[in-house]
Order: C-alpha cells, then sequence, then structure tokens
C-alpha cells in the first residue's frame, strides 16, 4: 500500500493551498493554486476514505476484547475488511499520474484506408458512430473539413468534439480500424476486408505550441461545397502550411477570416499531438505495447459484421453487439481500455 507519509504529504499540500487561497493571492498565483487544489482535492477526497476504513478496522479490532462486543466486533470487521480493497483500488487510482490533456477538446480526424470505395463508405460509418457518442455524452461535434466520395463516403474528416473530458474517453480511439463486410456493391456475396485511419488530438491552448508567422505559407482558394448561385465565386477558403514540419491544413468556411482561425487552431492541435509523441517516445522504448500511444499506424480494431462482432486487438475483447457499437454503444469497450490502462501504470508504480 502507499506509504501514510506520502499521503501525509499530499494532504499537507492540499491545506496550504486552501490557506494560500484564503488568504488572497494575486490574480495569476491564484489560478494557478486553484487549478491544483481542484486536482488535488479528489485525492485528499479517497485518502480521508482510506483513513477513515483503517481507523473503523482498529476500532473494531480494539471491540473484539470486549466480550460484550465481540460479535458485534466480528460482524463489523467482516464488513470493513470486505470494503478495504476496493478503497485501497481507488486510492491507487487517484494517485497515478494525470494525462494533462485529458479534459480537453479533441480535433477527431478520420482518413480510409485500404479498400477503396469501401474503405470511404466505411469511414462515414465510423463519423456517424462518434457521432452519435458524442451526443449521448453531450458533447458537441462540428465538422470542420469533410471531402465526400461519390458514392457517399468519405476522403477525409476532421471535426472538433468540445465537452467534459473529451480526450480522456476518446484518445483510444486512435489507430487502424478494420471492417469486414459485404459492401452494397458486391453481387457475390463475398465479404471484403477494408479499413479506416482515426486520430484523436488533444487541443492544443496557446501556450503549448507558439509558431513563427516565417514558418507558415497561407493560400487562399475558392471554396467548393454544395450547389448554388453563388459556389466558388469567392477565394474564402484557406490552406495553411507549416514549413518546417510539412503539415497542411484547410478550411472551407464561408468566412475566410473564420477559415484562418480554424486552420491555425488545427495547425496549433497537430503540432501538439506531434511533440506529446515525441515525449512519449523518450520515456517508452515500445509504445506500440502501450493502449492509447495513438500509434495510428496499429490495427486496433475489427468490425466483423456477418458475425456481429467487434474485436478490440489491444485487450483481446470481443463483444457481440456489433449494431450497437456502430450506433454509438461505445462505453463498455472505452471502459475497458481505460481499466487495462490504470492496470499496467498500477504495475509501473509497483503496486
Amino acid at each position: 500500500m502507499v506509504p501514510e507519509e506520502r499521503l501525509e504529504q499530499i494532504t499537507q499540500r492540499f491545506q496550504y493551498l486552501e490557506a494560500a487561497m484564503a488568504d488572497g493571492a494575486n490574480g495569476g498565483d491564484i489560478a494557478i493554486l486553484a487549478k491544483e487544489y481542484s486536482d488535488l482535492r479528489p485525492v485528499v477526497e479517497q485518502i480521508t476514505a482510506y483513513r477513515t476504513l483503517v481507523s473503523d478496522l482498529a476500532e473494531a479490532r480494539v471491540m473484539l476484547a470486549d466480550p460484550d462486543m465481540k460479535e458485534l466486533a466480528e460482524e463489523e470487521l467482516a464488513v470493513l475488511r470486505e470494503r478495504l480493497p476496493q478503497v485501497e483500488h481507488a486510492l491507487l487510482l487517484s494517485l497515478l499520474p494525470k494525462d494533462a490533456a485529458d479534459a480537453r477538446p479533441a480535433m477527431l480526424e478520420i482518413r480510409p484506408g485500404t479498400g477503396g470505395d469501401e474503405a470511404a463508405l466505411f469511414a462515414g460509418d465510423l463519423l456517424r458512430m462518434y457521432q452519435r457518442y458524442a451526443e449521448t455524452r453531450g458533447w458537441k461535434l462540428e465538422i470542420i473539413e469533410q471531402q465526400d466520395t461519390e458514392l457517399g463516403g468519405i476522403k477525409e474528416v476532421v471535426a472538433h468534439i468540445k465537452g467534459e473530458n473529451v480526450f480522456a474517453r476518446l484518445k483510444y480511439e486512435s489507430g487502424v480500424h478494420r471492417v469486414q463486410r459485404v459492401p452494397s456493391t458486391e453481387s457475390g456475396g463475398r465479404i471484403h476486408t477494408s479499413a479506416a485511419t482515426v486520430a484523436v488530438l488533444p487541443e492544443a491552448e496557446d501556450v503549448d505550441i507558439q509558431i513563427d508567422a516565417n514558418d507558415l505559407r497561407i493560400d487562399t482558394m475558392r471554396s467548393s461545397g454544395a450547389g448554388g448561385q453563388h459556389v466558388n465565386t469567392t477565394d474564402s477558403a484557406v490552406r495553411i502550411t507549416h514549413i518546417p514540419s510539412g503539415i497542411v491544413v484547410t478550411s472551407s468556411e464561408k468566412s475566410q477570416h473564420r477559415n484562418r482561425e480554424i486552420a491555425m487552431q488545427v495547425l496549433k492541435t497537430r503540432l501538439y499531438d506531434r511533440e506529446r509523441q515525441r515525449v512519449d517516445s523518450e520515456r517508452s522504448a515500445d509504445r506500440a505495447a502501450q493502449v492509447g500511444s495513438g500509434d495510428r499506424s496499429e490495427r486496433i480494431r475489427t468490425y466483423n459484421f456477418p458475425q456481429g462482432r467487434m474485436t478490440d486487438h489491444r485487450i483481446n475483447l470481443t463483444l457481440y453487439k456489433l449494431d450497437q457499437v456502430v450506433q454509438g454503444d461505445l462505453d463498455e469497450v472505452i471502459d475497458a481500455l481505460t481499466a487495462d490502462d490504470q492496470a499496467r501504470k498500477l504495475a509501473e508504480m509497483g503496486t
């Protein structure tokens, strides 16, 4: 179990922050203190629950020496001992290192892989799956850039998702998603395998990434979109190229000013994701084995329509509820991936 001296250090730090804010720190300091206080609060609540349980156990053991209280003490000890593992586990989870990006909004990018038209159609299915999941979570999903195929598939889509703990829930979705099904265009009834790549990137904040204007090439283009008498009459679409990295982003809203804002936000997010992955790579020589590593070259999941199953290959989880999954019922697999990630981190802590 966690040494008591570490728990005491956390508690004392929390009490110091509480007192410092009560005394009235200046504007900049109060925001920093409040953020740390907010982060520590759930940890201290778990510490308090653990200490209370340990104290109750000690009192129950003392009661065993009293013949009149022995039977009651034995009953209480049985209940407390049964609760102890869950309380200890909750405390350990609260002490795990936090991903600073977990609470942030995210950029969702989906692109078809191998499989031609069927891959593009599958990419569209994935987009709708995430749209429905966002609805169930009360998130707001906004399409930033979408290129469709003639058959109704998607060549590429970039979406912005805002809400509570968006990246924490969706970060495990990054990777290659594979589908096995009979395409509607297949007359012989043969099962085809195709794939699409999903990338979930935590939204960058201004303090995360500083971009030199000299590193950018900004081009304006004529917007393309639905028909109408004014289509393609103004150069409103914006393409920004970040020369050092080669990253290219586009936005095709009606307002050129808004397009610049959107494109710059997407660019910052992609650069921030690159930096996060670089740091993660330095911390671990075997990133491919890590759940949630964000490695978009790794096949993570298979959707098998003939068998009605979804298999997540990282944790060997198979669910025979494919219809519900593609309708946005993703909590079961995301919860399992989260638990697996937490178990790995607990093992790394030596617990």
